[in-house]
């Protein structure tokens, strides 16, 4: 057993420092010997042959059980070496890769009591687990970092404005408020920015009950209810016609399967002078699959789409693509703090739930870190309208309205002064 994982392993790290001590105690190294060095020890057999044989699937696996065990370094650093090497896995794996790719539409079909139970099964966890490591406003998708310095509370609230000026609330403002649906609110962060700064009429939707719940009481707080709602439902099941649409960390739950009906509901609520802004995760390379592991413990039913599975069906429902963006490294900044605000409360999740679930979240935290880092990731920001003449012809206006609503923000917050000044 040891001569054979040596024997692969080595065909497949050829980078990084990594050393690897089997379950019977003898100690291999591979890699070119650069970087951080690592090193790992299996505790059984069994999560040996797990990974030889399913590595995408029995890596999390026997990290989450403690069979696998992190011995110098993290599990990122870990994951920072495995998913650096040329290939996204071993080439012995590739079969299971391709079974799972002819798989995937079935894995994908989300009708809309599959969707209920996925998102509950990631959105309706414990409530207190999201505080720990989100940022104040619970803006649970990409942030925006303008600067490399800028902490993660500024980078979410710039990807909020950000998005913000994408809609062109201020040109919705001369006709009366505009009415925008908000498609996978969350809880409420977006919704609310847009109703306060954006002079928005919101409409939220979720699938989650917690989210729902969290939504609402924070309208309330704010003295926003009759200017942002938060309904608990499907965004196919909408019949109304809004002036903005905006979706941010929800596609990546519909499928492959639903993008046409996706497509065709947005352009059916969208006014004709409308405006409606795409923010998802996605691939900078073809179509693919989901990992095994993420899909089981972490996103049941999610797919993170390329471009070219999407603009065809956006160009199916009749909308015309007046922007795309794309976001490279944001998201590997967001996950790492995300990781590391998690990690610093890991006693805290444990009391909530177990070594396990914190060893998963860590997994997952890292995996996805290093999946923006070292792989093919990205997040894509697309602006959708039925007009040529909605928005204009170059993006200048983007940083003008941006300039109008952080000026709206620091109004609302005098700055802080020292005493005598």
């Amino acid at each position: 057993m040891d001569r054979l994982l040596r024997l692969l392993l080595k065909t497949f790290i050829r980078r990084g420092n990594f050393r690897v001590t089997t379950s019977r105690g003898t100690t291999f190294t591979f890699g070119d010997g650069t970087g951080r060095p690592v090193s790992v020890r299996f505790a059984s057999r069994a999560a040996e042959w797990g990974i030889l044989l399913d590595p995408e699937l029995k890596f999390g696996e026997a990290y989450m059980d403690g069979s696998f065990v992190v011995e110098q370094g993290t599990i990122a650093d870990v994951l920072a070496i495995a998913l650096g090497q040329k290939t996204e896995v071993p080439h012995w794996a590739r079969l299971q890769g391709l079974l799972r790719f002819l798989y995937r539409r079935f894995e994908q079909f989300n009708p809309r009591t599959r969707s209920r139970r996925n998102v509950a099964h990631h959105y309706d966890l414990d409530g207190r687990l999201y505080s720990l490591f989100l940022d104040a406003d619970r803006q649970y998708s990409c942030a925006y970092f303008e600067r490399p310095d800028q902490s993660l509370d500024d980078a979410q609230l710039a990807k909020k404005r950000h998005l913000a000026a994408k809609l062109r609330l201020s040109r919705g403002n001369a006709k009366g408020a505009p009415r925008l649906l908000d498609i996978g609110c969350g809880w409420g962060g977006l919704g609310l920015y847009l109703a306060d700064f954006g002079g928005a009429d919101v409409t939220g939707v979720t699938l989650s009950q917690e989210q729902h719940g969290i939504a609402n009481a924070r309208a309330a707080e704010r003295g926003l209810s009759t200017r942002a709602r938060f309904n608990l439902q499907d965004y196919r099941d909408i019949e109304d016609r809004f002036d903005r649409i905006v979706s941010v960390g929800m596609f990546e739950h519909v499928g492959v399967n639903h993008y046409d009906t996706f497509f065709k509901k947005s352009a059916k609520l969208l006014a004709d002078d409308g405006v409606m802004v795409l923010h998802s995760i996605g691939r900078s390379e073809g179509p693919s699959r989901t990992n095994p592991w993420i899909s089981k413990y972490i996103f049941p039913g999610g797919y993170i789409p390329s471009l070219s599975e999407v603009l065809p069906k956006i160009e199916k429902a009749g909308l015309l693509v007046t922007d795309i963006e794309i976001l490279r490294l944001h998201y590997a900044e967001t996950l790492k703090a995300w990781r590391e605000r998690f990690l610093a409360h890991r006693e805290e999740v444990e009391r909530i739930y177990d070594q396990r679930f914190v060893r998963m979240w860590e997994f997952y935290l890292a995996s996805s870190e290093m999946a923006f880092r070292e792989q093919n990731l990205m997040v894509f920001q697309i602006q959708l309208t039925k007009r040529q003449d909605v928005v204009p012809m170059t993006r200048d206006y983007i940083m003008r309205e941006e300039r109008s609503l952080r000026e709206a923000e620091n109004s609302r917050h005098a700055p802080l002064r020292l005493a005598g000044e």
